[in-house]
C-alpha cells in the first residue's frame, strides 16, 4: 500500500491560478512543492526533498516543458523522476510528442479532479515499484559480487595450497611461485599491445594466466625425493624421470577438469603451462618438442619467468646467479630457448623484474 504522506510532488506552471487549483487538489494527499518557471523547476527538482513526481505545464515563457524535461533527463540526480505533462493542448499530436519525449502521462485541461488524482496515484505506485526493483537489483548485484569475490578468493587459496604442496617436496624454491606469478603478469602486461599478442592477451586472459601460473610445477609431487632433492648433477636416466613432471602436472589438472561439473577456464591455462613451459622456441625442449608459435602463449611467458627465477635462486645443486648474468642468459636465449618478442619484453623491463625478485626474496635458510 502506497503511503501518500511520504510522497513529494512538484507542480510547475507559470500561471498562478493553475498552481492554486492543483495545489488545492493534491495538498491534502501529498507534500507539495511549486515552481513558476522552467529554470526554477530545475533548481527545485535537484534540491531536497526530491520530488517523487513532477506535474508540468508544457507552454511556459522562456524554457518550455519539453526543454525542462530534457534538462531533467540529462541530470544524474533528476533523470529518474517521472513527469506528467499538464497542458491545454488536447491534440493527439501534442500528446504523442509529450509521451515520445519520455513523459509517463499526459493530462489535458480543464482538469478533472478524480482523473488527476487517479493518474498521480498510478504513477507514484509505478515509481515505488521501480524503486523497489532497483533496490533489489542493487542488493542482488552486491550479493553476486560478494559471492564471486568469495569464490575467487577460495580458488586462489586452493591454487596456492596445491602449489605449496609441490613446493614442500622442493623446499629450497621458497617464494618461487610468487615471483614467477608476478613475472608472468608483468610480461603479459608489457606484451598486450604487441601485434603478435594483442588478440590473445585480453584483460581476462591475463587475470586467468596469473591465477594459473602457480601450478606450473605441480607435477613435481610425482618425482622421487632422491631425484628432486639430489645435491649434484642428475644422471641421464634421472633427468628423463625429472622431465616427466610436465606430463604429470598436466595429467593431474586434466583429472581435476574431468571432475568439475562444468569447464573451469583457468584450469585450461594451468594445464598448458604445466605441460609445455619447458618447450623451447627452436623445438629443443620437452616433453613434446614443440617449436615457435605451436607453443601456447601462456607456456612461452612462463618459460622466461621460470628460467630467470631458477637462475637467480639458490638450489641444492647450485648457488644463486647474479641478476646481470641471468639477464645475459635470457638475452642469449632469444629465438633459441625463448620466443624472441617475449625475451625482448623481459629485457626492456628488466629493472621491474629485478624489483619483483627483490620484493619476494627467499628468507634465509
Amino acid at each position: 500500500m502506497l503511503d501518500n504522506t511520504l510522497n513529494t510532488l512538484l507542480i510547475v506552471d507559470d500561471a498562478v491560478e493553475n498552481l492554486t487549483v492543483l495545489d488545492a487538489l493534491l495538498r491534502p494527499h501529498y507534500q507539495i512543492r511549486v515552481a513558476t518557471s522552467g529554470e526554477k523547476a530545475l533548481r527545485v527538482a535537484a534540491s531536497e526533498p526530491r520530488p517523487d513526481l513532477i506535474l508540468m505545464d508544457v507552454m511556459m515563457p522562456g524554457m518550455d516543458g519539453y526543454q525542462v524535461f530534457d534538462y531533467l533527463r540529462a541530470g544524474p540526480a533528476t533523470r529518474d523522476i517521472p513527469v506528467i505533462f499538464v497542458t491545454a493542448m488536447d491534440s493527439a499530436e501534442a500528446e504523442l510528442r509529450g509521451l515520445d519525449a519520455g513523459a509517463v502521462d499526459y493530462i489535458t485541461k480543464p482538469l478533472v479532479p478524480a482523473i488527476v488524482l487517479a493518474r498521480v496515484r498510478t504513477q507514484l505506485e509505478l515509481k515505488q515499484a521501480r524503486d523497489w526493483l532497483s533496490n533489489k537489483n542493487v542488493l542482488l548485484e552486491a550479493e553476486v559480487a560478494r559471492r564471486m569475490l568469495e569464490n575467487e578468493l577460495t580458488q586462489e587459496v586452493s591454487i596456492r595450497a596445491l602449489a605449496h604442496l609441490a613446493e614442500t617436496r622442493d623446499p629450497e624454491t621458497g617464494n618461487h611461485i610468487l615471483r614467477t606469478q608476478s613475472y608472468v603478469h608483468e610480461l603479459a602486461l608489457r606484451l598486450r599491445q604487441h601485434p603478435r599478442f594483442q588478440n590473445a592477451l585480453s584483460d581476462r586472459y591475463i587475470k586467468l594466466l596469473s591465477r594459473s601460473a602457480p601450478l606450473h610445477d605441480i607435477g613435481k609431487v610425482g618425482i622421487p625425493d632422491a631425484i628432486l632433492q639430489k645435491p649434484g648433477p642428475l644422471t641421464s636416466a634421472e633427468w628423463e624421470i625429472m622431465k616427466t613432471h610436465a606430463h604429470l602436472g598436466a595429467e593431474a589438472i586434466e583429472l581435476a577438469e574431468r571432475d568439475a561439473a562444468r569447464p573451469v577456464e583457468f584450469l585450461g591455462l594451468a594445464k598448458e603451462i604445466a605441460h609445455w613451459h619447458h618447450e623451447k622456441w627452436d623445438g629443443g625442449g620437452y616433453p613434446d618438442g614443440l617449436a615457435g608459435d605451436a607453443i601456447p602463449v601462456s607456456a612461452r611467458l612462463m618459460a622466461v619467468a621460470d628460467v630467470f627465477d631458477a637462475l637467480i635462486s639458490p638450489r641444492v645443486y647450485k648457488p644463486p646467479m647474479p641478476l646481470s648474468e641471468a639477464r645475459d642468459i635470457i638475452a642469449a636465449g632469444r629465438s633459441i630457448h625463448f620466443d624472441p618478442d617475449v625475451a625482448e619484453a623481459f629485457l626492456q623491463g628488466f629493472d621491474d623484474f629485478a624489483e619483483i625478485a627483490s620484493r619476494h626474496v627467499d628468507p634465509p635458510a
